[in-house]
């Protein structure tokens, strides 16, 4: 029986492990044919009568496209023919199919598949476009697609001086020369010599032990080893150093980074894939260049036989002397938007914050390529979700080193294979966490809708005052905006030096600064609060560090700031205006607050349980008020990033104005009761189903019970308010 009604869609290929394109066959005979006589069996039985189908070709293309690609790969799919099923013969291999072909094939860009069967069902954003653009008359939105969280890194229109991972097109192209060097290796060899010359650095590659019994500079080596060579614990001058030096060497034109945010490197101990020649099986070093050549086609081609290319490839190498957790260190400096890096840190965070299981079937409990590709598909499928901690694999490696949750030891640390050669295993280094830059551009990337103008006059106010408070009505972003100004001021998204936390009524001075808390013994001990932590990292820097206060005006900010209120004014933040504080660690201590240390306050206006705040306070901040921004940039966001109708958007803007027009006209309410534009502001794929349906949930979930307690002695007006929100709808 025919399912027309199906939410399924089926995108297959038609060529057989690099065969030739059997695409006409099918067409003519009104067939697909599974290739696999022991693969994707049970999914082509799934396939059901009255079910639409493609014929797609992946490839991947670098030039000649429709939009800035800035010299990055992009994903291409090939729409060359569609259909509906007809019958499923039952037997895994063949369905039947009423085709039409399309000449010339539709080109689609970025969301695609390069194994032999792609299952797409509606309901996600990116496979609704898919949908209509293959079986309908619908165009892609590539800008949409360049600015979705997996494809805005390289290709999206964030302002250029702020895009992270500049050094992945410089890796890449490395990568790509040194592959032209898998048989001419002794060439590769004298480069690095004369490298080894120049540079400092390298004089590990001396240690080579011969056959004969002698030592010397190493005869053969492979790639990861090569680009190791840039990638270890050593000052990022003389990183810079032999990271030019090797460019010239293979012909890279593309700039040394100036940053190597999110790259691990090896510990210098173990920085050889390999062992020594006297010991090594003479397939070692190839069985690693095969890897590389795999994984570079694998990551450059789409072609869903280079798929099991690698994975052969990768399980010959792994386990080899030196060979362990570094294979995968090499592969994500190669290719990292392809390939995931399994260093200590990425691990812990994968397992620990993100709950994903890393597979561990292959040598000494680590990794076989099935669990590799299957962890990098899991989260691949996670990178499109708008509200996912991470969007590549670029941002989770560096996360990774800032992540608290990543401080934890992996599941399984790195074991020893007995042997004290520095190339048995690798390491990540220690060190200092990369740098995540962030400032008002990326302020206004992540959808704030105030100006570019207003957000530098913020930052100047706090800059000067230090202690800043946004005040505004429900819904105006005071908090989500709280913490992308601090990250600002700091220059980077480091939560080291942002600390939030949040008044309440019984927050006291013992809980924020300092007192007397129980100890193990049964005795008393002198515990200091999350303020006095925070002004000791101050001072520990010179960086800005920032405190993120969350309704501020929910507890008794005298009383629990106590002779730190004196202490927060701009001008006393030196040791000449230091105090005495309530509970003394010995008799001369005296505190101050040092100049890098930042207060942004929230305060909810329309919380009518709350007293007014301490005159005292309100000379020591500077307050702002926050609008519901209900405006073209408010618009424009959910029309072009959250995929709503333009009519549809226009119609919320105007029933949340007039709502607020009525509670701003109310003597018993005024303008600090609106209702902010945070809730008819969706995250970026969060709608799968009805707009509509989306806006009436949130009404009667959460404006209308807000009306309610608004109108607490007059619930027929908060009724009559929630339902013209969607009556007609």
């Amino acid at each position: 029986m025919a399912n027309s009604d199906s939410n399924t869609y089926w995108f297959v290929g038609a060529s057989y492990g690099g065969t030739d394109d059997q695409t006409p066959r099918f067409l003519a005979e009104g067939i697909w044919e599974n290739g696999y006589e022991d693969k994707y069996l049970d999914t082509v039985r799934a396939m059901q009568p009255g079910e639409r189908i493609a014929i797609k070709a992946v490839y991947t293309q670098k030039h000649e496209l429709p939009f800035d690609n800035r010299d990055q790969t992009v994903s291409v799919m090939a729409i060359k023919a569609i259909g509906t099923i007809t019958e499923n013969l039952g037997d895994g291999r063949h369905v039947k199919v009423d085709w039409t072909p399309l000449d010339p094939a539709k080109i689609w860009y970025f969301y695609t598949y390069q194994r032999t069967i792609w299952r797409v069902q509606r309901g996600k954003w990116t496979a609704d476009a898919l949908i209509d653009f293959a079986f309908g008359d619908a165009q892609q939105d590539i800008d949409r697609f360049r600015n979705a969280p997996y494809w805005a890194e390289r290709f999206g229109d964030g302002a250029a001086d702020r895009r992270r991972f500049g050094w992945t097109k410089f890796y890449e192209a490395i990568a790509t020369k040194l592959l032209d060097y898998r048989n001419n290796r002794a060439a590769l060899v004298a480069g690095i010599r004369e490298i080894a010359g120049r540079a400092e650095g390298l004089g590990y590659l001396t240690e080579d032990k011969y056959v004969d019994g002698t030592t010397g500079f190493v005869r053969d080596i492979c790639p990861f080893t090569t680009m190791g060579m840039i990638n270890r614990g050593i000052t990022n001058d003389n990183r810079k150093i032999i990271a030019a030096e090797l460019a010239k060497f293979l012909g890279v034109t593309i700039p040394v980074p100036d940053s190597f945010e999110g790259i691990p490197v090896l510990n210098n101990m173990k920085s050889w894939y390999f062992g020594y020649e006297n010991v090594r099986p003479a397939d070692h070093i190839d069985a690693l260049w095969n890897v590389f050549a795999a994984g570079l086609r694998y990551a450059d081609t789409d072609d869903a036989k280079a798929r099991d290319e690698f994975s052969t490839a990768f399980d010959n190498a792994n386990g080899r002397r030196g060979v362990a957790w570094n294979l995968t260190f090499g592969l994500y400096w190669a290719r990292p938007w392809t390939f995931l890096s399994l260093d200590n840190n990425s691990q812990a965070y994968i397992t620990n914050s993100l709950g994903i299981t890393i597979g561990r079937h292959g040598p000494k409990r680590r990794c076989n390529a099935a669990d590799y590709l299957t962890t990098m598909d899991i989260l691949e499928s996670k990178f499109e979700d708008e509200s996912y901690p991470v969007h590549s694999f670029p941002e989770l490696s560096l996360v990774a080193w800032t992540d608290k949750g990543s401080d934890a030891s992996p599941a399984d640390p790195e074991e020893e294979d007995g042997d004290d050669h520095p190339s048995d295993s690798a390491m990540p280094a220690g060190g200092d966490a990369p740098a995540d830059p962030y400032s008002v551009d990326d302020i206004v990337v992540e959808g704030c809708f105030l100006d570019r103008d207003e957000l530098d006059r913020l930052i100047s106010r706090l800059r000067s005052k230090k202690n800043l408070i946004l005040q505004g009505p429900p819904g105006t972003g005071k908090t989500w905006l709280a913490k992308r100004l601090a990250f600002a001021l700091v220059g980077q998204r480091d939560h080291r030096k942002v600390r939030a936390v949040q008044f309440h009524p019984n927050l006291s001075y013992e809980d924020f600064v300092r007192g007397w808390r129980p100890s193990g013994d049964g005795k008393l001990s002198l515990v200091d609060g999350a303020f006095m932590e925070a002004v000791e990292a101050a001072r520990a820097t010179t960086q800005p560090y920032v405190v993120v206060i969350e309704e501020i005006n929910r507890g008794n900010p005298a009383q629990i700031f106590g002779e730190m209120l004196t202490l927060l004014e701009a001008d006393k933040r030196s040791p000449h205006e230091a105090l005495e504080l309530c509970y003394r660690r010995k008799a001369d201590e005296r505190v101050f607050i040092p100049d890098n240390l930042y207060v942004i306050g929230t305060m909810n206006i329309a919380d009518r349980s709350l007293a007014l705040v301490d005159l005292a306070l309100r000379r020591r901040f500077a307050f702002v008020d926050l609008e519901p921004r209900l405006g073209a940039a408010w618009r424009e966001w959910l029309t072009g990033r959250c995929g709503l109708s333009a009519d549809f958007v226009g119609e919320i803007e105007l029933r949340i104005a007039k709502l607020n027009e009525t509670i701003t006209e109310d003597p018993t309410l005024g303008r600090q009761f609106r209702i902010g534009h945070s809730y008819v502001t969706p995250r970026i794929g969060s709608i799968e189903g009805d707009q509509k349906e989306w806006f009436k949930q949130v009404v009667m979930t959460e404006i209308g019970p807000l009306l309610d307690e608004y109108w607490f002695d007059a619930l027929d007006k908060a009724r009559t308010a929630r339902q013209r929100l969607i009556e007609g709808l």
